[in-house]
């Protein structure tokens, strides 16, 4: 399993930080946080700095990364990262979407701001969040001598061939999608995306298996049926505010994440044809969406409909990813909110419910209703988005805890920014949301300040649902505990 052991044998021969980095520590109070400017700049690095704690002791681990750095776990770092300018062009597109899916379900109609897509109409589909890599399919082995890692994995009974792993593919965490998905040959470019990762080719996985057109698995596919061809099954996942796409075959085979973990006929979709702008370090989407289709309910009667993960504070560390709940000796470590659940919204949002924002230890004065459509939990988003009067609370309040530094030009949709020029440490607010249950999460340095920019923003409208995107996320351990109904959050996780 080289994908797995190369990760490791990284994490092994790197250092692992303290839990707090080096240069950040406390500010006589416990309000503020005296944080390095150095350290809150996105910076190239030639080399991996491992995880900042252990990774928990679970037999579903494998590791997390961000694109474009040193601990990237792709093939290949030649793509260069994306400009601010155009991640937050791509984050607002898919905050859009979010915001869009959740509005028109629960009002029925398409008459809404939410609905408008943003002036510049360019396809384009945000795939720089955290990811992961599994293995797809298997391979048929000639050699005699070998034997099989998966002994249930054989083909045509004891005489059989052994198998060896597939395909390794690196795919992108997405909590608020259904369906996964990995191109699959044939897969011309275009109309699919040019990729680091080998093709998985399912003719070469002699477990690979399409669903037929009047299979359950088909008829159970809902919205993202796409009519049959051959018969055989054919999905379709549309991202309707920017118009990007995948289609293909619906199909099964075996999923390894790691030595521990196989999921045999593992449901997914294998894409022909993908429309958008795709990082060419991916092949597709790890779905954990709440639709049946996704890989947290495919394995609801092994795991519980349970998983977490963190998300590293940069690209030179790792993060993590788990099946499963942690053990009940670690539990009390997380504080915990109850999950929202709405029959009007569709399945596959986890929401939770926002109570109230501090910064510097003082509750901005919001009123609760403000808060009353919910907040989503989206691993993709990048930005947190607030209701607009949550918001310019905030705002005003960091504005006024950093009144000593010179305000610089808003950048996109982030219109609280700095110039730190000549400035070694920043004295920061420390910012702490407060979810049902007070359950008081503080945000890592990392979550405050983006590019030097208060890293929030407004959605449109009070009567929207906020989002709480993967930059407030980062460091914290989020689990997810959807048959228990649960949020749990854990920080300085990694």
């Amino acid at each position: 399993m080289a994908f797995v052991l190369a990760p490791l044998l990284l994490v092994l021969l790197c250092p692992f930080p303290p839990l707090v980095r080096a240069a950040e520590h406390e500010h006589g109070d416990d309000y503020y946080m005296v944080v390095a400017v150095s350290s809150l700049k996105p910076k190239a690095s030639s080399y991996c700095l491992g995880h900042r704690v252990i990774p928990p002791p679970n037999g579903t681990w494998i590791p997390v990364d961000l694109p474009h750095g040193p601990c990237s776990l792709s093939s290949s770092n030649a793509a260069a990262p994306p400009s601010v300018a155009e991640l937050l062009r791509r984050d607002q597109r898919r905050a859009d979407d979010v915001q869009r899916r959740l509005f028109i379900s629960k009002n029925g109609t398409n008459d809404s701001k939410a609905d408008k897509p943003p002036a510049d109409t360019d396809e384009s589909e945000l795939n720089t969040g955290a990811r992961t890599q599994v293995e797809m399919g298997t391979k048929a082995d000639t050699d005699s001598t070998a034997m099989s890692f998966d002994p249930a994995a054989t083909v045509g009974g004891s005489g059989a061939a052994p198998l060896r792993p597939g395909v390794i593919q690196t795919v992108v965490l997405d909590t608020a999608s259904d369906v996964p998905w990995v191109q699959c040959v044939p897969c011309p470019v275009p109309p699919c995306h040019p990729q680091t990762d080998t093709f998985y080719d399912p003719t070469k996985s002699p477990t690979y298996a399409a669903f037929s057109c009047g299979s359950p698995s088909c008829r159970q596919l809902g919205p993202y049926a796409n009519g049959c061809v051959n018969n055989q099954c054919q999905y379709r996942v549309t991202y309707p505010v920017d118009g990007s796409s995948t289609s293909g075959t619906y199909s099964s085979d075996l999923l390894t994440l790691n030595p521990n973990t196989r999921i045999n006929n593992f449901k997914f979709g294998c894409s022909h044809v993908d429309q958008g702008n795709f990082d060419n370090t991916t092949a597709g989407i790890m779905a954990l969406g709440g639709g049946p289709e996704s890989l947290a309910s495919q394995t609801a009667s092994t795991y519980g409909r349970a998983f977490s993960y963190c998300i590293p504070p940069s690209a030179s560390y790792f993060g993590f990813f788990v099946l499963g709940m942690p053990r009940a000796a670690s539990s009390s470590r997380y504080v915990v909110t109850p999950m929202l659940r709405d029959k009007r919204a569709p399945a596959t949002f986890y929401r939770v419910q926002l109570r109230a924002i501090t910064v510097g230890g003082q509750r901005l004065s919001v009123p609760a209703t403000v808060f009353a459509a919910g907040t989503v939990l989206d691993s993709r988003t990048s930005i947190t988005r607030l209701p607009p009067t949550a918001y310019q609370a905030l705002r005003d309040a960091f504005r006024r805890s950093m009144s000593m530094y010179r305000a610089a030009a808003p950048k996109g949709s982030l219109d609280t920014c700095y110039d730190f020029t000549g400035v070694r440490s920043v004295k920061l607010p420390k910012v702490a949301l407060v979810f049902d249950g007070d359950a008081t999460v503080q945000l890592d340095p990392s979550g405050v300040l983006f590019h030097d920019c208060l890293a929030f923003t407004s959605s449109m409208d009070d009567r929207m649902p906020g989002i709480l995107g993967n930059v407030q996320q980062q460091t914290i351990e989020v689990l997810y505990n959807v048959g228990g109904g649960s949020v749990g959050f854990r920080r300085n996780a990694c």
